[in-house]
């Protein structure tokens, strides 16, 4: 199963698209990618918007995914 992150990369072509895309420096989105570190809830609904709902931000930040279930 493809992650998440890699969708989102994928979608964008290479991690330095990505972090154009997000306005976020390549390094952000190679920690995200190496789980290093989760995105922020900002992020990932930026993410979400600028795939046009192809990569969900609840799947990117399960926090929002626990906001959403409330």
């Amino acid at each position: 199963m493809v992650s998440p992150i890699s969708q989102l990369i994928a979608h964008f072509g290479t991690q330095e698209r990505t972090a154009e895309a997000l306005g976020v420096k390549q390094a952000s989105v190679s920690g995200w990618a190496s789980g290093k570190h989760g995105m922020s809830e900002l992020h990932a609904i930026k993410a979400e918007k600028a795939t046009g709902g192809a990569v969900k931000a609840s799947e990117l930040c399960p926090r929002l995914a626990d906001v959403e279930a409330a």
